[in-house]
């Protein structure tokens, strides 16, 4: 793939992933983006390596509404936090998350298999005919994986 193709291509997914996010935010509460300082802060609150810190997007705090996330509310909903990879697509999907095709790093599934229930793939579908969002585990994601490949991404 030529590197204008493949720049083009990241700049559309970014601006899908963009739609995702502010999808999730206008439709739905307890979700928060977090800064870079507040990510490293929750991994070392959690005691897991920074490592991960490019293995999730979002933080879900269940009913939690509007508030700004801070070192405070880290401690304080420490135990409710669930850290969230998103994954985007415009393809209309009325059964979220079938039909659904993604990359992931191997970083993001060794991250949900440490957390386990403390993370998720929230996988949003934005389509014209409908859009919507699913929320799983790895251990869901795993049960329903129809196909899963290995791609190498070299650097010379």
């Amino acid at each position: 793939m030529s590197r204008k193709h493949s720049f083009v291509l990241t700049l559309k997914n970014n601006v899908t992933e963009k739609e995702g996010v502010n999808y999730i935010f206008e439709n739905f509460t307890g979700f928060f983006k977090i800064d870079l300082e507040i990510k490293k802060q929750l991994l070392d609150l959690l005691k897991i390596e920074r490592r991960f810190l490019q293995s999730f997007d979002l933080i879900y705090i269940p009913d939690m509404v509007g508030k700004e996330i801070n070192s405070d509310i880290l401690e304080t909903y420490l135990e409710d936090i669930i850290l969230v990879e998103l994954k985007t697509t415009k393809k209309y999907l009325p059964e979220n998350p079938k039909g659904f095709f993604f990359g992931a790093t191997e970083n993001e599934f060794n991250f949900g298999k440490l957390l386990g229930n403390r993370f998720r793939f929230c996988f949003v579908s934005m389509n014209e005919k409908g859009s919507s969002f699913a929320l799983l585990t790895i251990e869901e994601l795993e049960a329903i994986i129809k196909n899963k490949r290995i791609q190498y991404q070299i650097n010379l």
